[in-house]
């Protein structure tokens, strides 16, 4: 499937285009255009019964650029090690199996720490302190990169950090912003990093995953199905369900994860959003982090605590009718996501929105392999996935505005009243003076 560097398809709309008007009125007119049929279609999707945001590293540089902060590289870097080789082919036949094609860090970080498990198993444990200590300065230089990434945003320049802000919020509301009585906003992630929940505290969200605690949240596998309700002043009966509360679930970890040995249990730090390295919290050993690196050869991370909960929510969650996801910034590089998004699109009544900043090999496969085209809405290119484009122009308002509601369904049932020429009076009532 071949598709442009510019297009959206949308329900029965579909249209495609080289480049987008640069003129500031010119743009306005396309996007106006281009508005009519995107934002109804997405109001009605996001009304979904089961509604899902799953969100990869592209969101978190989006916002990043938006700041003018340095977002996160991904770029594998030699380890220094005499299996440096090996190591690299092994991580660039997994990228090809992925349908990456360059390897990543990911892909690196999984091949070192598979020849970790072996040498340590052969018992050559000074290859295996070699390894793990090369590995150890590489990943500690990952987890920099993530916190820099988090202080780039939060210690921006005023206007940039307004702006990014900005549309951080809006965007989440955008999703987030849905009626007590339906069922509650779940946001996947693929990325490391804090931004969500960053972006969910601005917001004044309220977020619920697996963790359990006050000092030092503990991971539960007990605590699914748990949920937020209040009991209005004088009122009996049921409680009523909070507003503003989204359910999120970090699908590769996160680096405020931790393995505490003393209780083999995961607990997650509280590492301020934007600090430094230096910070008593963050993890001197990042092996000691509970964060994951995706292998398309072997899918033992995700049968591994606590990647089987994390997994078994997500495919809960999309597999399953009237289901709806939208996915922005995710590359369709981790095939065992893939997974559950095509065995989601074997339900006729799930869709799926994708938002692409471009048309590359990994979308067209995906696309190849679902084939299911009615059931998949696309919005690709640097204009219609830019973040900022999006909030302003297609995104729907927060379903969550009432008075907007009840304003459209009082006009919607009242009669029609006769109106003047003009259209804003009824015409005067008729003299009855000279009656007899």
């Amino acid at each position: 499937m071949e598709l442009n560097k510019n297009g959206y398809r949308v329900g029965g709309n579909e249209e495609w285009f080289g480049d987008v008007p640069t003129e500031p009125a010119a743009l306005d007119g396309f996007s106006a255009s281009a508005r009519k049929r995107i934002e109804p279609w997405l109001s009605a999707v996001f009304q979904s019964e089961h509604f899902n945001l799953l969100l990869g590293s592209g969101f978190t540089a989006a916002v990043a650029d938006l700041a003018k902060a340095p977002a996160t590289g991904m770029d594998a870097t030699a380890l220094g090690t005499d299996f440096d080789a090996n190591m690299d082919a092994y991580a660039a036949a997994c990228a090809l199996q992925m349908g990456r094609g360059k390897a990543n860090v990911e892909d690196q970080f999984r091949a070192a720490l598979s020849l970790l498990e072996g040498l340590q198993i052969e018992g050559r444990a000074d290859d295996h302190k070699k390894l793990k200590t090369a590995l150890g300065a590489r990943m500690k230089a990952f987890l920099e990169s993530l916190l820099a990434t988090e202080a780039g945003i939060a210690w921006a320049k005023h206007d940039a950090w307004a702006t990014a802000v900005s549309r951080l919020q809006s965007f989440l509301l955008s999703f987030a912003s849905r009626s007590a009585s339906r069922e509650r906003l779940h946001v996947f992630t693929t990325n490391y990093d804090r931004l969500v929940e960053h972006g969910c505290d601005l917001a004044g969200l309220r977020v619920i995953d697996r963790f359990v605690g006050a000092l030092e949240p503990v991971f539960r596998s007990s605590r699914v199905e748990v949920d937020l309700h209040y009991n209005p002043p004088g009122i009996r009966g049921e409680p009523r369900f909070m507003e503003g509360v989204i359910r999120l679930t970090k699908l590769h970890g996160s680096l405020d994860w931790i393995l505490e040995p003393r209780t083999r249990s995961i607990a997650r730090r509280g590492i301020p959003f934007g600090a430094g390295p230096a910070h008593p919290l963050v993890p001197t050993d990042p092996l000691d982090t509970v964060m994951i690196y995706p292998n398309a050869a072997k899918d033992v991370e995700t049968t591994a605590y606590p990647y089987a909960e994390l997994f078994r929510d997500m495919a809960a969650a999309l597999c399953r009718p009237n289901s709806a996801v939208v996915l922005y910034g995710y590359g369709f590089g981790d095939d065992h996501v893939n997974r559950v998004l095509l065995d989601m699109l074997t339900i006729p009544s799930t869709h799926v929105v994708v938002l692409a900043y471009e048309s590359d090999a990994r979308l067209t496969m995906f696309l190849d392999k679902a084939g299911r085209k009615a059931q998949i809405s696309l919005l690709v290119g640097p204009h219609f996935a830019d973040l900022a484009t999006v909030v302003e122009n297609y995104l729907p308002k927060p379903a969550i505005d009432h008075i907007t509601g009840r304003v459209a369904e009082l006009l919607k049932n009242r009669p029609d009243r006769p109106r003047d020429e003009e259209g804003d009076k009824p015409p005067p009532a008729a003299d009855v003076s000279d009656l007899p």
